[in-house]
């Protein structure tokens, strides 16, 4: 194995003194699964050298879209990185490594996080740093007698509760020991409030690396079901629990730094504007034009990772059963402070906002492909054709069945709309193979055709209750 934690005795040493002056008791080294799911054994702290040297070895077969599967494959053994070092704020007897698996001595092919670090090397070798910012979206819930309730105990009675200070208030007693505990681990939270739904919230934190963003959003769904859990509360990151109320989206704000500087190489004060820019009429460098370019592209793949769940595709349409409009984007394309459109150009700040991922993603494979298709459309200068400016929503009963909605100024494919639809254009997309390896993708393909199949043909009461005797 070649990670710096384990050829590092100083380091493992240092990092157990560390961790035993917090009065740590447990350790997890959390690699995750297909769905973007920590799994660790628990190690107690006394066994922490062992452990740092990739000790604990895990059958992935036993788990879905993980490979090797079968009784006689070898094991895994997941090797923490050191640096990422969290005691758990909630409970600080235990402490979590984000962890890489490894076999046979080498890095684990299908690993997520591996897969991210082959994309951000790749990256590095052009000069560039992936900085990502996320914006986590969750409802909480009461559990009652009759089902769940929002945690707020007096209901929103209006059409949306969104940025409402009362409802921000009487959630407090979840939102204020999660906040307490984002910044504790030093993630620099400068905003949460209610969203749209009733007992949904946002948290807004300081972007980082990609690596460590993805880490982070990992732990942090792991953070926010323990606090709530603590409560008697259930934190759901479904992403769209009611057809009656909003999504939990997870939007993606991805900005290139030049890696020797540091600098922002989207933003248009540092770096200026080109030709793209006076031929577009958006004020935003000509290299994020082109990795804009190659997100649209790569948008059918995308869209099965970033929105990976049958139910994902219940959250991207433009109202449904709603009393208003989605929010969500509906539409392949891009725009400057259109929030219909995928992709958003926002003028306070200089980053590209990807608004469809949700919070069932698996971060570490999401950022990576993301990354992957951004650098393939500046590597082939890309132009991503004209913006989209307009409300987009107004032109959407105006589609053909190929999912191609005329409007003022041309035509716009829609995202897929069904998990199915995602799944065809991620099995035939080249990047994917390039990015996360013909295995991988097999196996993605695999686990989330049988994801597909099991929602889509279980016949469920509620329409069986509609459909029985109409006919």
């Amino acid at each position: 194995m070649s990670e710096a934690s384990v050829n590092d005795p100083a380091l493992i040493a240092e990092t157990k003194r560390k961790l035993e002056e917090l009065g740590v008791k447990y350790c997890f080294a959390a690699y995750v699964d297909v769905n973007g799911v920590p799994k660790a054994k628990t190690v107690p702290i006394d066994r922490f050298e062992k452990m740092a040297k990739g000790s604990e070895l895990f059958t992935v077969g036993a788990m879905d879209g993980m490979g090797l599967v079968g009784p006689e494959q070898d094991e895994c053994a997941a090797v923490p990185d050191l640096s990422s070092m969290t005691v758990l704020p909630w409970d600080k007897r235990f402490a979590w490594f984000a962890a890489d698996l490894y076999y046979h001595g080498e890095p684990y092919a299908n690993c997520s996080r591996t897969i991210l670090k082959k994309a951000v090397a790749e990256a590095a070798k052009q000069g560039y740093v992936f900085n990502l910012g996320v914006e986590t979206e969750f409802y909480v819930y009461r559990k009652t007698e009759d089902g769940i309730e929002p945690v707020q105990e007096r209901r929103f009675k209006g059409p949306c509760p969104a940025y409402d200070v009362n409802q921000t208030v009487l959630g407090s007693v979840f939102l204020d020991p999660l906040v307490t505990a984002m910044n504790e681990l030093g993630w620099g939270v400068y905003s949460f409030d209610a969203e749209g739904g009733h007992g949904q919230f946002e948290t807004d934190f300081d972007y980082a690396d990609a690596l460590t963003m993805a880490d982070r959003v990992t732990f942090f769904r792991l953070m926010a079901k323990s606090i709530a859990s603590q409560m008697g509360l259930v934190a759901s990151f479904m992403p769209k629990p009611f057809s009656t109320d909003f999504r939990s989206g997870a939007h993606f704000n991805m900005s290139l730094a030049d890696a020797e500087t540091g600098v922002n190489l989207f933003d248009r004060d540092a770096m200026g504007t080109g030709a793209l820019a006076e031929k577009h009429g958006i004020a935003f460098p000509d290299l994020g034009y082109h990795f804009v370019a190659g997100l649209l592209d790569h948008a059918q793949a995308l869209s099965a990772i970033t929105c990976p769940t049958h139910n994902s595709y219940k959250g991207l349409l433009a109202q449904g059963a709603m009393p208003d409009m989605s929010w969500a984007p509906v539409l392949r394309c891009y725009g400057d402070n259109n929030r219909s459109a995928m992709l958003r150009l926002p003028m306070s700040r200089p980053c590209i906002e990807n608004r469809a991922p949700d919070m069932s993603a698996n971060f570490h494979l999401s950022a990576a492909l993301s990354l992957s298709a951004g650098l393939e459309g500046i590597a082939k200068n890309a132009d991503p054709g004209r913006p989209f400016n307009q409300n987009l929503y107004q032109s959407l009963g105006k589609a053909s069945a190929k999912g191609v909605h005329k409007v003022k100024g041309g035509a716009i494919r829609r995202l897929p709309r069904t998990l199915l639809e995602a799944l065809e254009g991620f099995e035939i997309d080249p990047l994917v193979a390039e990015t996360f390896g013909a295995e991988f993708r097999d196996i993605y393909l695999d686990f989330k055709m049988k994801e597909w199949e099991r929602s889509f043909y279980t016949v469920y009461a509620e329409e069986r209750e509609e459909m029985l005797e109409f006919l």
